[in-house]
């Protein structure tokens, strides 16, 4: 009787197991730079070419392989962290599974160079698809040094799965930022391309996270300590002010590993409440150390879950630790973000008497000579929050599929400060101004960067600001489409970024927050890949300097907005597919009221 059930060849196995780990360049980078941590390694260097599909090189000066063990250390399971199955449950070190290392020789070509303290010469091994090719003795310094060629030669389906070069090394920037941040005292050095990006010295966690994101953000850290039996809690939370939307600050290491816990998270957001304004995120960098009897982090491969023993004080503490510090540097839920501001009085008129408002009469005006006289423009409207929109009250607002007339004399009004009324004939119109805005904006940024027609004003001083390693890469990567825009900028020194000019659309109070979220990269991983990276970033910008919900509109900058939409080419969804307006139908609203 013929079996249909066979073992799998070493090397398909191999394969198959290389799926589970390394998912990317990134996973390489990461696995590589653990196992020179584990080897005690004072400094590390990662190289990488193309992103990773050329190479990555990590460089340690740690303690080395002997002859024998580096033949061993590309075996499947091969691992000196433990011998027992109750040695998952003492771990210290980053990695234990002994797969890591011969799952991406399975997938590519590695050349291995290691030294020990007590061996006169290194020693080297060539592996090319999980077969060893060639061992020999060689000239290198004490520690290790592997580089990983040619990744994925030898399975072309998942190589044509790769990004773009751009989002595979802000991967390969993740995990190294991650390694650096679990280890100040480490140095590393990472270059690109032949570029350096990182030259990190051993320091303090606090100089370490402003080394690798700029100096500003030495005020946006508060530290926060706790001791317990359970877990020693130490780091830093950043300041509510400083929050963002996206996911892009937050990490959590657990005896120096990070880690993701949708649980944790919850318990600094709770922390959180009433400090940050809705759909933001806490910020933090957060370091637990925990008895590693009382915790697993063998239930994925990868690393970076960890089930706890004890969650559920686990977060009680941090939960508390984080309120507390808020409450020791005074970080107070003093705003009420659904408070209109323009209403507040100023702390010193409190006490003030009252003047009372001169009376001005303009002799001149005669409403019977220009019965369409609009108001005078107030000065948000002329710092640019509709720039650059002439008015023209004579003609209708006409909806590209011509199924929507409003008439000039219609009277339209804000309702909640956040959508603009424009009662029709048998109709009523419903428009959110922000999702309006946005596609407005959004149309006319496309234009620029593709017609490359956009209009730069001048900077009376110039602009300079700081970025960090990873920003310098978005920005190389995007300067054509920010010059198409309107910016007017150059590159001075390693990391300052001097601004002279920007987009007429884009206010002088906002050029700095716009360019440090054009150069984030934190929404290029949720973009399509069909979809330019110019349609992402005339998204992006669009958004960033819409109007916002909660925003009171006078009825010049109403009936700007309200003009400017419906000449736009797509005025049903906003960039995002977000629905602008609906219609409510006069016999609707009757039926509503029987």
């Amino acid at each position: 009787m013929t079996s249909r059930i066979s073992l799998l060849p070493d090397h398909v196995a191999n394969q198959i197991a290389a799926g589970e780990v390394i998912q990317r360049p990134a996973s390489v980078v990461k696995e590589l730079l653990e196992n020179a941590v584990d080897a005690k390694a004072s400094k590390i260097q990662l190289i990488i070419k193309d992103a990773g599909k050329t190479l990555i090189q990590v460089v340690d000066n740690g303690s080395g392989m002997n002859r024998l063990d580096i033949r061993l250390a590309f075996e499947r399971h091969a691992t000196s962290k433990i011998n027992l199955a109750k040695d998952l449950f003492t771990l210290n070190t980053k990695g234990f599974r002994g797969e890591a290392l011969a799952s991406i020789a399975a997938i590519s070509n590695i050349e291995t160079h290691t030294r020990t303290t007590s061996d006169e010469v290194s020693h080297c091994i060539r592996i090319e698809g999980s077969k060893i090719k060639n061992q020999s003795l060689s000239t290198k310094p004490q520690g290790t040094s592997v580089a990983v060629k040619s990744l994925f030669f030898n399975i072309p389906a998942r190589r044509n799965f790769l990004k773009s070069d751009v989002i595979e090394l802000r991967h390969i920037i993740d995990e190294f930022q991650r390694v650096a941040l679990a280890h100040p005292e480490i140095k590393l050095l990472f270059f690109n391309n032949g570029s350096e990006l990182f030259d990190l010295e051993p320091c303090n966690s606090r100089k370490r996270i402003i080394s690798i994101f700029g100096s500003k953000w030495n005020n946006q850290l508060v530290p926060a300590e706790e001791s317990t039996s359970l877990t020693d809690l130490k780091g830093f939370v950043v300041k509510p002010e400083f929050s963002k939307k996206t996911r892009g600050q937050q990490f959590f290491f657990v005896n120096n590993r990070f880690i993701k816990s949708p649980f944790l998270h919850h318990a600094v957001s709770s922390a959180f409440e009433g400090l940050l304004r809705p759909g933001y995120h806490p910020g933090y960098f957060l370091y637990l150390s925990i008895d590693p009897k009382k915790i697993d982090i063998n239930i994925h491969p990868t690393k970076t879950e960890i089930k706890f023993e004890e969650e559920q004080s686990i977060y009680a503490i941090l939960r508390s630790a984080v309120k507390h510090s808020l409450g020791v540097f005074q970080v107070m839920p003093t705003l009420d973000f659904d408070q209109n501001r323009d209403l507040d009085v100023p702390y010193r008129f409190k006490e003030k008497t009252p003047l009372t408002p001169p009376i001005e009469v303009d002799s001149s005006f005669n409403p019977f000579k220009n019965p369409s006289t609009l108001p005078k423009t107030n000065k948000r409207e002329k710092e640019g929050l509709l720039p650059n929109i002439h008015l023209n009250p004579d003609r209708e607002y006409i909806k590209n599929n011509n199924l929507i007339n409003v008439p000039q004399s219609t009277r339209f009004f804000q309702l909640f400060s956040k959508y603009i009324v424009c009662p029709l004939q048998t109709s009523m119109l419903l428009i959110d101004q922000r999702r309006a805005h946005q596609r407005v904006l959004y149309e006319r940024f496309l234009a620029s960067i593709t017609e490359k027609t956009s209009l730069s004003q001048q900077l009376l001083f110039p602009l300079e600001v700081e970025l960090n390693p990873k920003q310098i890469e978005e920005y190389h990567q995007n300067k054509e489409i920010l010059l198409a825009l309107g910016f007017q900028m150059e590159l001075k020194g390693k990391k300052t970024l001097e601004i002279v000019g920007s987009p007429e659309n884009c206010p002088h109070s906002k050029i700095e927050s716009v360019i440090e979220t054009l150069l984030s990269g934190e929404n290029s991983g949720q973009s399509i890949e069909h979809l330019s990276q110019a349609d992402q970033i005339a998204k992006t910008l669009a958004k960033t300097l819409s109007i916002k919900s909660g925003e009171v509109l006078t009825p010049i900058e109403q009936q700007v907005l309200l003009d400017n939409f419906f000449g736009c080419k797509e005025t049903s969804v906003s960039p995002f597919n977000k629905s602008i307006f609906i219609s409510l139908e006069k016999f609707e609203i009757e039926k509503k009221l029987n």
